[in-house]
């Protein structure tokens, strides 16, 4: 079988995706995860807490919400229905660092859980620190000018 005939056979076997419902669902969860952080967010304001540690709080919240609801299985299974609406950034990163972290326990925790955890987020992880240092250099650099 050559590559042509592969394909073609591939696409007899794929149904085509629902994108109008796919689109909706997306919008839809991403949206109520939003909408769960500006109420996280007020709640922690409520609170009475300052400006700043309300952000705080509510990023560890969601992460910690997020790294739970994958350490008990129903992330995945929201995620079948949200599909890209679950990549909201900071419940999206707490699922791609817990979820290896599942996947390899059996292999103990520092050969298995410690060297695996970070093979998805790891990338994300160092491009992130390495653009904060070079924004914060231009930052320096722009205000003693």
């Amino acid at each position: 079988m050559n590559n042509h005939e592969y394909k073609k056979y591939a696409q007899q076997k794929v149904s085509p995706s629902p994108m109008g419902k796919n689109l909706f669902f997306a919008f839809l969860i991403g949206g109520l995860i939003c909408t769960l952080g500006q109420a996280l967010l007020d709640l922690f304001s409520f609170w009475g807490f300052e400006k700043k540690i309300c952000f705080t709080l509510t990023s560890i919240t969601l992460v910690f919400l997020s790294a739970l609801a994958t350490g008990i299985g129903k992330y995945d299974d929201l995620a079948k229905y949200a599909g890209a609406g679950t990549l909201v950034p900071i419940t999206g990163f707490a699922n791609a660092v817990v979820s290896p972290a599942i996947e390899f326990k059996d292999e103990g925790f520092v050969m298995g859980v410690g060297a695996n955890m970070f093979k998805i987020a790891g990338p994300v992880i160092a491009y992130g620190v390495s653009a904060s240092i070079v924004g914060g250099i231009i930052t320096y650099v722009i205000s003693i000018l």
